[in-house]
């Protein structure tokens, strides 16, 4: 027993310690940016594109701070912005899928970049998939005429959790040491929840269940369970295990630009999306349909890389080469 838990902290801690060097020094960075107000600017200069997607002005500096930093500094700069914005189910859904497919970038897409995938293309791929369903969304509502109540953003006014702007430094300090305390205990957890379902037998059952989406997806079975954690609860808890999993079972570049590029665009499944509802968003739109959108990236993505084509060869050489530190 005593060997049992010895070994569940050493693994727990590793890969803690691993998730710790890549999210601080990031974290830190865009909180910086954030209090020399380059957010803001960021969300200023997206004015124009988000009047294509047929959202409103304010939106632009809402999924800039969303990207940047997380889903609670967009909907705190929604809060600060309500006041003088209307906005439609329609707009509301569109723009709350662009905040899920898309947030946090940064830190995130450095997890990404440690667990083995390009943290250009991923983080690309998140960002260009947001914007076109968004689009898309919009376009399609205003269109069929279909979500076009209007949604009341009053209660975010009175909300005194959803503060304006970045926080002091010493508040931030105490959120970040938060986040990374919960990091540790969800590690912990998960690594002996996975223990047990493995013992269990309960991995292999989901496994054969996944199998159909994991040929669509082209994902190796393996790398099922570990991916179906980080859809559930968030990308840093499936990146850390992905990045232990990686080193020890030699998982190949496809497989984990696959289920790195799935990670991205989908995790924290639960959480995220129901702060997106609270905000009125459609239920449809940014859970089913989006889901739905996942997979046809995926499938897409993985016709793209198939052993004998350009992108394909491109991993398999990869994979000779000594491991170097992807972009």
């Amino acid at each position: 027993m005593l060997h049992y838990l010895h070994t569940i902290c050493q693994r727990s801690t590793r890969m803690f310690l691993t998730i710790v060097r890549i999210m601080l020094p990031v974290m830190v960075i865009v909180y910086i940016a954030d209090r020399l107000g380059l957010v803001r600017l960021a969300g200023e200069a997206l004015t124009p594109a988000m009047g294509l997607l047929g959202l409103p002005p304010e939106a632009g500096i809402i999924w800039a701070t969303t990207v940047l930093t997380n889903i609670y500094g967009g909907m705190a700069s929604m809060a600060a912005l309500s006041a003088g914005m209307d906005m439609t189910v329609a707009q509301v859904s569109a723009l709350g899928a662009m905040m899920l497919f898309a947030h946090n970038v940064p830190t995130e897409q450095s997890v990404v970049r440690r667990a083995g995938a390009s943290a250009l293309i991923t983080g690309a791929l998140r960002i260009v998939v947001a914007l076109i369903y968004g689009g898309a969304v919009s376009w399609a509502c205003r269109a069929l005429d279909v979500l076009q109540e209007p949604v009341s953003l009053a209660w975010m006014q009175q909300d005194a959790g959803l503060v304006q702007g970045p926080p002091d430094v010493w508040p931030w300090i105490l959120s970040t040491l938060q986040s990374l305390a919960l990091v540790l205990v969800v590690i912990v957890g998960l690594v002996i929840l996975l223990d047990v379902l493995e013992r269990l037998g309960i991995t292999r059952l989901v496994t054969r269940l996944l199998t159909p989406v994991l040929r669509l997806s082209g994902l190796e079975e393996r790398a099922a369970p570990l991916t179906t954690v980080g859809v559930l609860l968030g990308l840093a808890y499936g990146g850390a295990l992905i990045i232990e999993a990686a080193e020890r079972e030699n998982y190949s570049p496809r497989t984990r630009l696959l289920a790195l590029s799935w990670l991205s665009l989908c995790h924290a499944l639960i959480e995220d999306t129901l702060l997106i509802l609270a905000l009125g968003a459609n239920i449809w739109v940014i859970l089913v349909l989006r889901g739905l959108a996942t997979l046809g990236v995926l499938a897409a993505l993985a016709a793209l890389t198939r052993p004998g084509t350009a992108w394909g060869r491109r991993l398999e050489a990869s994979a000779q080469r000594p491991a170097a530190p992807q972009a």
